[in-house]
């Protein structure tokens, strides 16, 4: 059993650091409709694959007939700070002004990638963004976001806090500033004016020269929901502004704004009212994954194990299923009483939060530990291989769902939740996991609207999830909690935990 486990290698559950993601990606409705061009935002909860997606794209559009022509253009940096976290160490904007960085960043972000591409000098439209881009201080020889975004930030830096008298400049809501040093021959030399280009004006000269070119850009922005982790007053109208950017550049069919963001994100950009939502939400998508999917993700993983493979199929003439593959890795129960659900269900039924939704990386992440577990347990007590027997046994998985829970509560659900709603959740410490309005009011020192407040955001990011006239922490989180099974109130009836159905996905 030792050598199948050392063997098995479930790859990373993490995109932006797994090397194998294009053998067993799945491609699921949203991949489909955005390759399709059918959609422009992308939404889905932290895991749910989101930047894999991106990753394949980049990787295969050139081999795809239906971006044939398209170029996709990375608009933030895989890996490190996000680019855009820099706007939070700057003076807060106005809306609109956010709205002209973006657009500014664009403009550069694609023109110098063109210029890159075929020179200045390729037509007349090239020559004159060649010049457009000089002049503002945006022509870059690198084309790399971190260096294009770095000139952005630094004209708002002029535009704020200026380095030197000499330096006349404006920052506007309306278009691309111009810096013009001043004319210092004499003392009494007169200043240029400072000139300003409209957006529309140079975002139509911009599709003007990728109609040239014969070229339609993608630009996909990702990692949003890092850059401005901790500044709600930044966060907000910064992605505000961007969402109203992608909305203005619909007028321009030779480049798109495709937006990689994550659903609770997006809920608070436009919780207040958003003006043309309608459009928004016609071309966006939210990634969701059903069982069978989340069970053929697993099992292309473990294909891709040739040396494991060639061991656990009895017979290489007759491929196993991916139920029968799932069932030759683990138990067919994970508790063995009777009324106790199969293993599948008792693994769906424990990485799903609140929101039931279940992300790609929490199964991954589950099965990692799971054999990690095993591995341990077999140095101790080593087993023969066998064919009747599940490689990974039900006590790795239990121990393995214990180190899942610790882990999302740290790495998404304080991670991500705010201060004010960590704070809340860190209360629930060592309680009951079944709760109503009443035990809800003492755990949390609330009363009144601000209780029901706190509630609705404890739903929200799927800590509590609500049954009836109750509220349950769901399984995903409770260890890492140290909450305990059971209600914190009297009640006639009620369903325990220990009792689930098999109403999800039988693989039995």
């Amino acid at each position: 059993m030792k050598t199948v486990l050392r063997a098995l290698d479930l790859g990373n559950s993490v995109a932006e650091f797994d090397d194998s993601l294009q053998k067993y990606f799945v491609e699921n409705e949203a991949f489909f409709q955005l390759v399709n061009d059918k959609v422009d935002i992308v939404a889905g909860d932290k895991g749910t694959g989101k930047t894999a997606l991106f990753k394949i794209l980049q990787k295969r559009h050139s081999s795809l007939s239906q971006l044939k022509g398209v170029e996709i253009l990375a608009g933030f940096n895989p890996a490190g700070s996000p680019v855009f976290q820099r706007l939070v160490r700057e003076q807060q904007l106005t809306e609109a002004q956010y709205a002209s960085v973006w657009k500014a960043y664009i403009l550069a972000l694609i023109g110098n990638w063109a210029l890159e591409i075929v020179g200045d000098d390729h037509s007349p439209a090239f020559s004159k963004l060649a010049l457009l881009l000089s002049e503002t201080g945006l022509r870059s020889k690198d084309d790399k976001p971190e260096t294009i975004f770095s000139k952005i930030i630094n004209t708002i830096q002029k535009a704020i806090v200026p380095k030197s008298a000499e330096v006349k400049f404006t920052f506007s809501e309306t278009g691309i500033p111009i810096v013009i040093p001043k004319i210092s021959f004499d003392k009494d030399a007169a200043e240029k004016p400072v000139v300003e280009v409209s957006h529309s004006n140079a975002l139509r000269l911009l599709n003007e020269c990728l109609s040239d070119l014969g070229y339609r850009v993608w630009v996909v922005l990702d990692r949003l929901d890092e850059a401005f982790q901790g500044f709600a007053n930044i966060e907000i109208p910064a992605l505000r502004a961007l969402m109203r950017t992608y909305l203005d550049l619909l007028e321009f069919d030779n480049f798109r704004l495709k937006l990689f963001i994550r659903r609770d994100l997006l809920r608070r950009i436009i919780g207040d009212g958003f003006v043309n939502l309608t459009h928004i939400n016609a071309r966006k998508i939210e990634i969701e994954w059903d069982e069978q999917d989340l069970l053929n993700l697993l099992c292309r993983r473990v294909r891709d194990n040739k040396e494991v493979m060639s061991i656990i199929e009895a017979a290489p003439s007759k491929k196993l299923s991916d139920e029968e593959l799932f069932y030759r890795l683990f138990p067919a129960k994970v508790d063995p009483a009777t009324r106790k659900p199969t293993s599948w269900n008792w693994i769906m039924a424990r990485i799903r939060d609140g929101n039931d939704v279940k992300p790609p990386r929490n199964l991954i992440d589950l099965a990692k530990m799971a054999r990690d577990e095993q591995l341990k347990a077999e140095g101790r007590n080593a087993r023969a291989f066998s064919e009747i027997e599940p490689v990974i046994s039900a006590d790795a998985i239990r121990k393995a769902l214990e180190k899942l829970s610790s882990q999302r509560v740290e790495d998404t659900l304080l991670a991500e939740a705010g201060a004010g709603i960590s704070a809340l959740i860190q209360k629930f410490r060592r309680a009951k996991a079944e709760q109503n309005i009443d035990s809800l009011a003492i755990v949390l020192g609330l009363a009144g609207e601000e209780l029901a407040a706190a509630v609705r955001q404890l739903v929200e990011v799927g800590f509590l999830e609500e049954i009836k006239t109750s509220w349950k922490v769901p399984m995903l989180y409770r260890d890492g909690l140290e909450i305990t099974q059971g209600k914190a109130f009297q009640s006639a009836s009620s369903v325990p935990d220990d009792a689930e159905t098999d109403e999800s996905l039988d693989l039995s």
